[in-house]
Protein backbone atom coordinates (compact mmCIF):
# COMPACT_ATOMS: atom_id res chain seq x y z
CA UNK A 1 0.00 0.00 0.00
CA UNK A 2 2.49 2.27 0.36
CA UNK A 3 3.97 2.30 -2.91
CA UNK A 4 0.56 3.15 -3.98
CA UNK A 5 0.75 6.06 -1.67
CA UNK A 6 4.24 7.26 -3.22
CA UNK A 7 2.44 6.79 -6.78
CA UNK A 8 -0.38 9.04 -5.47
CA UNK A 9 2.58 11.53 -4.32
CA UNK A 10 4.00 11.56 -7.85
CA UNK A 11 1.46 12.57 -9.44
CA UNK A 12 1.20 15.73 -6.82
CA UNK A 13 4.65 16.32 -7.54
CA UNK A 14 4.31 16.00 -11.46
CA UNK A 15 1.48 18.57 -11.73
CA UNK A 16 3.46 20.93 -9.25
CA UNK A 17 6.13 20.85 -11.80
CA UNK A 18 3.94 21.53 -14.93
CA UNK A 19 2.73 24.20 -12.86
CA UNK A 20 5.57 25.87 -12.16
CA UNK A 21 7.75 24.93 -15.06
CA UNK A 22 5.42 25.83 -17.63
CA UNK A 23 4.41 29.12 -15.67
CA UNK A 24 8.26 29.84 -15.13
CA UNK A 25 8.03 30.20 -19.63
CA UNK A 26 4.55 31.25 -20.63
CA UNK A 27 4.44 35.02 -21.19
CA UNK A 28 1.26 36.24 -23.04
CA UNK A 29 1.81 39.99 -21.84
CA UNK A 30 5.14 40.48 -23.64
CA UNK A 31 5.81 42.56 -27.45
CA UNK A 32 6.38 39.41 -29.03
CA UNK A 33 3.25 37.38 -28.03
CA UNK A 34 1.25 40.35 -28.54
CA UNK A 35 2.72 41.10 -31.91
CA UNK A 36 1.34 37.68 -32.99
CA UNK A 37 -0.93 37.06 -35.46
CA UNK A 38 -3.45 34.83 -33.56
CA UNK A 39 -4.93 31.93 -35.55
CA UNK A 40 -9.16 32.50 -36.07
CA UNK A 41 -9.82 29.89 -33.16
CA UNK A 42 -7.71 30.94 -30.22
CA UNK A 43 -9.79 31.38 -27.36
CA UNK A 44 -10.26 34.89 -25.53
CA UNK A 45 -7.95 35.15 -22.34
CA UNK A 46 -9.97 34.21 -19.93
CA UNK A 47 -10.76 30.99 -21.03
CA UNK A 48 -7.12 29.97 -20.40
CA UNK A 49 -7.35 31.72 -16.46
CA UNK A 50 -10.20 28.97 -16.06
CA UNK A 51 -9.18 26.22 -17.81
CA UNK A 52 -5.55 26.18 -16.40
CA UNK A 53 -6.91 25.43 -12.75
CA UNK A 54 -9.08 22.68 -13.78
CA UNK A 55 -6.95 20.82 -15.93
CA UNK A 56 -4.29 20.96 -12.89
CA UNK A 57 -6.60 19.72 -10.82
CA UNK A 58 -8.30 17.23 -12.96
CA UNK A 59 -4.89 15.26 -13.22
CA UNK A 60 -4.61 15.31 -9.64
CA UNK A 61 -7.69 14.18 -9.22
CA UNK A 62 -7.46 11.38 -11.74
CA UNK A 63 -3.72 10.80 -11.32
CA UNK A 64 -4.60 9.74 -7.51
CA UNK A 65 -7.43 8.18 -8.24
CA UNK A 66 -5.73 5.64 -11.11
CA UNK A 67 -2.85 4.85 -8.58
CA UNK A 68 -5.41 3.69 -6.16
CA UNK A 69 -6.98 1.51 -8.16
CA UNK A 70 -5.34 0.45 -11.48
CA UNK A 71 -3.46 -2.23 -11.62
CA UNK A 72 0.55 -1.84 -11.03
CA UNK A 73 1.33 -1.84 -14.98
CA UNK A 74 -1.44 0.78 -15.55
CA UNK A 75 0.08 3.00 -12.66
CA UNK A 76 3.48 2.38 -13.70
CA UNK A 77 2.27 3.34 -17.47
CA UNK A 78 0.45 6.13 -16.42
CA UNK A 79 2.98 7.74 -14.55
CA UNK A 80 5.84 7.62 -17.24
CA UNK A 81 3.71 9.20 -19.34
CA UNK A 82 2.39 11.88 -17.71
CA UNK A 83 5.99 12.43 -16.64
CA UNK A 84 6.53 12.65 -20.34
CA UNK A 85 3.50 14.43 -21.12
CA UNK A 86 4.51 17.29 -18.46
CA UNK A 87 8.34 17.35 -19.88
CA UNK A 88 7.31 18.29 -23.48
CA UNK A 89 4.71 20.52 -22.20
CA UNK A 90 7.33 22.20 -20.46
CA UNK A 91 9.48 22.00 -23.27
CA UNK A 92 6.72 23.70 -25.37
CA UNK A 93 6.18 26.56 -23.20
CA UNK A 94 10.27 27.20 -22.99
CA UNK A 95 10.67 26.98 -26.85
CA UNK A 96 7.52 28.95 -28.04
CA UNK A 97 8.06 31.86 -25.31
CA UNK A 98 11.85 32.03 -25.04
CA UNK A 99 13.80 31.32 -28.25
CA UNK A 100 10.54 31.67 -30.09
CA UNK A 101 11.40 28.04 -31.92
CA UNK A 102 7.53 27.69 -33.50
CA UNK A 103 8.01 24.61 -35.40
CA UNK A 104 9.41 22.66 -32.17
CA UNK A 105 7.30 23.90 -29.97
CA UNK A 106 4.52 22.81 -32.04
CA UNK A 107 5.64 19.34 -32.35
CA UNK A 108 6.21 19.26 -28.53
CA UNK A 109 3.02 20.06 -28.00
CA UNK A 110 1.71 17.90 -30.35
CA UNK A 111 3.88 14.86 -29.02
CA UNK A 112 2.16 15.66 -25.23
CA UNK A 113 -1.17 15.70 -26.97
CA UNK A 114 -0.82 12.04 -28.60
CA UNK A 115 0.60 11.10 -25.33
CA UNK A 116 -2.24 11.71 -23.16
CA UNK A 117 -4.49 9.35 -25.05
CA UNK A 118 -3.27 5.94 -22.97
CA UNK A 119 -3.52 8.22 -20.00
CA UNK A 120 -7.21 8.79 -20.54
CA UNK A 121 -7.73 5.14 -22.29
CA UNK A 122 -6.84 3.81 -18.64
CA UNK A 123 -8.77 6.87 -16.80
CA UNK A 124 -11.87 5.15 -18.38
CA UNK A 125 -10.98 1.57 -18.04
CA UNK A 126 -10.68 2.64 -14.58
CA UNK A 127 -14.27 4.63 -14.08
CA UNK A 128 -16.37 5.95 -16.72
CA UNK A 129 -15.80 9.16 -14.17
CA UNK A 130 -12.30 9.28 -14.30
CA UNK A 131 -12.01 9.42 -18.18
CA UNK A 132 -15.15 11.77 -18.77
CA UNK A 133 -13.35 14.23 -16.03
CA UNK A 134 -10.02 13.56 -17.76
CA UNK A 135 -11.73 14.48 -21.54
CA UNK A 136 -11.29 18.12 -21.29
CA UNK A 137 -7.94 18.47 -20.22
CA UNK A 138 -7.41 15.86 -23.53
CA UNK A 139 -9.54 18.51 -25.69
CA UNK A 140 -7.67 21.66 -24.66
CA UNK A 141 -3.87 19.69 -25.68
CA UNK A 142 -5.05 19.44 -28.92
CA UNK A 143 -6.28 22.56 -28.83
CA UNK A 144 -3.44 24.21 -27.51
CA UNK A 145 -1.25 21.96 -30.26
CA UNK A 146 -3.81 23.33 -33.08
CA UNK A 147 -2.96 26.89 -31.86
CA UNK A 148 0.62 26.12 -31.73
CA UNK A 149 0.68 24.90 -35.70
CA UNK A 150 -1.84 28.22 -36.06
CA UNK A 151 0.23 30.44 -34.80
CA UNK A 152 3.78 29.16 -36.78
CA UNK A 153 1.40 28.84 -40.25
CA UNK A 154 0.68 32.86 -39.70
CA UNK A 155 4.74 33.30 -38.74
Amino acid sequence: MAWRIAAAVAVVVLVIVYAVGSGRWVSTGGSWYLSLEQPWWQPPSWVFGLIWPYNFLVIIIVGIAITQTASPPRIITTLVLLAVTVTFAITWAYLFYVPHELTQAAIALTAAAVLTIPIIVIAFGQQLWMGLLFVPYQVWLFLAASLSWGYLAKA
